[in-house]
């Protein structure tokens, strides 16, 4: 089952379900968040509750999405209670990609870089038994939902980006309740753009980097996440494919579990605010950067996964350096 908003042609707001090829609108919501409150209160899931629901008008998605009417899955209706993070070096293969860009020099023969060493940390010790604790991952923070860019729209790089390059990935969905318990609503598609190159100057810019827009659905997956996410990252340039690589995830591929991840995120209090929406994103180890692509103004991001519904497509929009101005505060 896929979730997915929409407004329709006479500027409805409308939640979408979709089973195979069949999409139609969600009677009595306007919203997925809504949608997961009422879910939460009822003491149901989500298949159980949207069954106790007449279906309503049917949806071609694909169109609404051509026509750029389709909404990112999930938001909230002050952006400042959308949060958005993400962790790192949490698949297979993701630290080798890392650890070269922080290698002084580039050379090989250096002592491990930090990257490395934490990746190994989750690799030991990110899969605990059921109900332990494991090993904490790294930890970014994105942004609110000001930052979250709606299928088909652009992602901008600011004036003062050094770059602007996509990370393909799988973002869980959730929805925190009345008593503060936080409920995965599903997963979604998502693309972690990331300034790599003001990265690679030093690891300790990473939370610089990831100060970016971000981008996910555009239909949510609901129920469990696949062990193997077996998905394509692709790049566009003048209509041409110039960068196509696979990128996997799912626990079959991760050094770290689903519920390891959440734990470390969710322990916080300051992330169980009754209402708050959290895109939390789960980490790649597949990127253009990496393969030594220098994305352009107008390339096409495109990243699609079997079963996770219509593939999410973003093109790349670069500030003009001269629209920089100084950001200083000033002194009352």
């Amino acid at each position: 089952m896929l979730l997915s908003q929409m407004t329709t042609h006479d500027g409805r707001r409308a939640v979408v379900v979709r089973n195979g090829t069949e999409a139609h609108e969600v009677e009595g919501v306007a919203t997925t968040r809504e949608l997961a409150l009422a879910c939460i209160e009822a003491g149901q899931g989500l298949a159980a509750h949207l069954q106790a629901r007449r279906p309503g008008p049917a949806v071609d998605l694909a169109a609404a999405l051509a026509e750029g009417r389709v909404l990112p899955p999930i938001d909230h209706p002050d952006p400042a209670h959308l949060l958005v993070t993400g962790t790192g070096l949490t698949h297979l293969g993701s630290a080798a990609t890392r650890d070269a860009m922080h290698r002084e020099g580039g050379k090989a023969d250096t002592p491990d870089t930090d990257s490395m060493r934490m990746f190994r940390m989750g690799v030991e010790g990110g899969r605990p038994a059921d109900g332990a604790v494991g090993v904490q991952p790294e930890w970014f923070y994105k942004g609110n939902g000001d930052i979250v860019a709606a299928p088909g729209a652009a992602l901008n790089a600011p004036a003062f980006a050094q770059d602007g390059g996509e990370e393909p990935e799988i973002a869980g969905i959730y929805v925190i309740g009345a008593d503060g318990t936080p409920f995965r609503f599903g997963f979604a598609l998502a693309n972690e753009f990331s300034d790599h190159v003001m990265e690679r100057v030093n690891y300790l810019y990473l939370a610089h980097s990831k100060l970016r827009q971000a981008s996910f659905g555009p239909e949510l997956l609901v129920g469990p996440l696949p062990r193997d996410v077996r998905g394509t990252s692709r790049i566009r340039r003048a209509g041409e494919v110039i960068f196509e690589q696979p990128f996997l995830s799912g626990e079959d591929n991760m050094s770290h579990t689903i519920a390891n991840l959440e734990h470390h995120h969710f322990k916080y209090d300051l992330f169980r605010r009754p209402g708050d929406v959290h895109v939390h994103m789960f980490g790649t180890a597949t990127l253009s950067f990496a393969a030594g692509l220098s994305c352009q103004s107008g390339d096409v991001f495109e990243i699609e996964a079997p079963g996770f519904g219509l593939p999410l497509t973003n093109p790349l929009r670069t500030a003009d350096p001269a629209t920089l101005l100084p950001a200083r505060a000033r002194a009352l």
